[in-house]
């Protein structure tokens, strides 16, 4: 008996580890077969006038990824706001753009979108000179926490998403900082491509990094948000949001970056021009 029951008790757990995978897998391709509704369709056109760039093949993926993203990733209205499908499918296809041609299951630690009207504000301690802890305001436009959450403002999303030039765009921010975060804490140093490198990923974002550190310090303009000068995780947060919205520009000044950027990514948005 002791063997039959060891014997059943191996059966369940195999079939408990390749059926939760499989299943979830069958579940995602349920839900992308599904036709896009066409209220959506009108949402993308409406609001995320980006998407007009993509190669054809590229946005038929991106509606499935958004279906996806949708059917699995739970959106959280906070200070009295009440969550619409405007404001689900504006955050999840600029969060999507960062999925494309990545295998299925992006975001996998990311558990909910909690979504405030417009910035909000967050109390931390923080250390003054001395040692001395002291408490701090601080206004913000989005988060992404390792714990599972990405926090944005609704203003702010729809406004990155209705300027789709300026390089600056807070959902694809954070979503990029949940990439960064797949791998442990944001650090810069997200789990590569296969075929990438990370010695060379390494070399060329923290010459970059030094590069925009130095910019910032000489109070001179750059391309790159001088936000991104405060650590190597803001750094490629801040990269991402120019790699997706001004290409052209980030490749003229800093080709070995895009390049490598084009790889993580999997996309060339200069091809899209």
């Amino acid at each position: 008996m002791p063997i039959v029951l060891a014997f059943v008790v191996v059966a369940l757990l195999l079939a408990w580890w390749l059926g939760g995978p499989w299943l979830a897998d069958f579940r995602r391709r349920r839900v992308a077969e599904a036709p896009f509704p066409a209220a959506w369709r009108r949402i993308l056109r409406r609001r995320v006038p980006y998407l007009r760039r993509l190669p054809a093949d590229l946005q038929m993926q991106l509606r499935r990824r958004i279906q996806i993203f949708i059917a699995e990733k739970p959106f959280i209205g906070c200070a009295g706001l009440v969550v619409t499908d405007e404001m689900r499918v504006t955050i999840a296809a600029q969060a999507c753009l960062l999925l494309l041609n990545r295998p299925a299951g992006g975001y996998p630690n990311l558990r909910q979108v909690l979504l405030y009207p417009n910035a909000f504000i967050v109390n931390r301690v923080a250390t003054g000179s001395g040692g001395v802890l002291r408490d701090e305001r601080h206004v913000l436009a989005g988060e992404s926490w390792s714990q599972g959450q990405v926090v944005l403002s609704w203003e702010d999303a729809l406004e990155g998403a209705a300027v789709p030039g300026d390089g600056r765009n807070v959902v694809i921010h954070e979503f990029a900082h949940q990439l960064d975060q797949d791998n442990g804490p944001a650090n810069g140093a997200p789990s590569l491509a296969p075929g990438m490198a990370g010695a060379r990923w390494a070399a060329v974002l923290a010459e970059a990094f030094a590069h925009l550190q130095a910019l910032q310090r000489a109070g001179e303009p750059s391309l790159l948000s001088h936000y991104g000068a405060t650590n190597p995780a803001e750094f490629f947060a801040v990269a991402s949001e120019v790699f997706f919205e001004q290409p052209a520009q980030l490749a003229e000044a800093y080709p070995a970056l895009y390049a490598q950027f084009t790889a993580f990514y999997r996309v060339d948005p200069l091809s899209w021009n």
